[in-house]
């Protein structure tokens, strides 16, 4: 088996680090997990043990600044991981979760074994939201996808996450600098940092997020909700093969190395076989 690790950065997070500890933790192993707490002055959660956790100095006092100097801080870490033995490194956010299609029986490390990684491979993105009305505020206490069922195919969040040399990942893993991308056959990114009208407008009483500047992005992601609950859901199986072929063949004239849908605001209902996932 191919040896994968995943790594990540966190600060005042611990809501979504959590169920990324348990959902990694349970697909790759503990001990394949790198996390990084940005800032001298956060703690490691008790639920990290058996993780390689480790707070850092702070990166950046603004938004911009600091996103580039963490995807710059993860990818020499990624490089460190791989000249060390791993074959493939995971680079996501706490709120993204890696998952192949469970009707192909399979672990993500099972999944990733069988998958000829030249560079990096792409998961089709998922960005969920909150469907007002039919979805009340989530909760800790069951999976997520027991609470939300819908999700914007949103090319924002086909990352090539996954990478298997040394590589530079721009801001937010959106992209590897110098290099194109593949979308792998049913294997999917999970988004969900913007999947409760709740926590986004406690988000928005984040000093230290609204003193980085992040007011204007948290805005602009909430329309996910707006999206999820006015336009009708399609069918997932019969959209997705449509979905990753237009990702893979179109591209933005501003970014020949970003998937692109011509604007299209795709809204899908996920399937129940995933709904035990996370």
């Amino acid at each position: 088996m191919k040896r994968i690790a995943a790594v990540t950065m966190v600060r005042n997070d611990d809501f979504y680090l959590r169920k990324w500890v348990q959902y990694y933790g349970a697909q790759l192993g503990r001990d394949n997990l790198y996390i990084y707490f940005d800032g001298l002055d956060q703690t490691i959660a008790p639920f990290c043990e058996g993780t390689h956790a480790e707070l850092v100095e702070k990166i950046g006092t603004q938004v911009v600044e600091a996103e580039k100097g963490r995807l710059k801080f993860l990818s020499e870490k990624a490089a460190a991981l791989l000249s060390g033995g791993y074959d493939l490194v995971i680079g996501v956010d706490a709120d993204e979760f890696i998952i192949p299609d469970p009707k192909l029986g399979k672990t993500l490390a099972e999944y990733l074994d069988g998958v000829d990684v030249k560079s990096s491979i792409s998961a089709l993105g998922l960005d969920f939201g909150q469907k007002l009305g039919e979805e009340p505020d989530i909760t800790e206490d069951e999976p997520f996808l027991h609470q939300r069922h819908y999700a914007q195919v949103g090319t924002r969040y086909t990352k090539p996450s996954i990478i298997a040399r040394p590589l530079l990942w721009g801001s937010g893993f959106h992209r590897i600098k110098g290099h194109n991308f593949h979308i792998a056959k049913d294997l999917y990114l999970f988004h969900f940092g913007y999947f409760d009208k709740k926590r986004i407008e406690d988000r928005f009483k984040d000093k230290d997020r609204l003193a980085q500047g992040w007011e204007k992005h948290m805005h602009k992601r909430a329309r996910t909700i707006r999206l999820v609950t006015e336009k009708k859901a399609r069918d997932f199986d019969r959209c997705i093969p449509w979905a990753r072929t237009c990702q893979t063949l179109v591209r933005p004239p501003y970014a020949w190395n970003k998937p692109s849908m011509f604007n299209y605001r795709l809204i899908v209902r996920i399937p129940d076989r995933f709904k035990d996932l996370v």
